[in-house]
């Protein structure tokens, strides 16, 4: 299976802030920010695997920011690493104001997907080849949050987590 880049997957979406997308504090509803992201982080893996895809997993989320009301919202996915039948993909969030084109980035995550057959059974998805510093920098950060995972699991030995291992000795 051949070798592709994240930014053949890198998929983004820009969205308005509506007034029933928020809370009582006219914020975005932290909920609702999550399924945007569930949302835009699954076309990047179906693009990167050309396959049905699944969430399997919400890693990591970062909220550092409200997002109020009347907010233009952009959420950018790319895969930032795909292992035998999963693709972690990482998300980034930024906001900014209508009438201001400065953006601030106000989130991030990390999902895993699962692409499988029409019978729901895991195939295998290519790998991931990353070019940029950043893609590299996810990409190699990857492999330890997995190994994390399969430990605090149950499916992995510490023993046997040699990435995490490295980060200690």
């Amino acid at each position: 299976m051949s070798s592709k880049f994240p930014e053949q997957s890198k998929t983004i979406q820009t969205d308005i802030v509506l007034p029933g997308d928020t809370n009582s504090l006219n914020n975005l509803f932290g909920g609702e920010l999550l399924a945007r992201m569930d949302k835009v982080a699954s076309i990047a893996a179906i693009k990167h695997s050309e396959q049905i895809v699944v969430t399997a997993s919400i890693n990591n989320v970062a909220f550092g920011e409200p997002v109020p009301n009347g907010s233009i919202l952009t959420i950018e996915a790319k895969v930032s690493r795909a292992f035998n039948s999963s693709m972690e993909v990482f998300i980034d969030v930024w906001k900014q104001n209508k009438t201001n084109k400065e953006k601030l980035k106000v989130n991030e995550a990390i999902y895993t997907f699962v692409a499988v057959n029409s019978k729901g059974k895991p195939i295998k998805v290519p790998s991931i080849t990353p070019q940029t510093e950043l893609e590299k920098k996810r990409y190699e950060a990857a492999l330890r949050r997995r190994q994390l995972s399969l430990v605090l699991a149950g499916k992995m030995k510490p023993s046997e987590a040699t990435e995490l291992k490295a980060i200690f000795d």
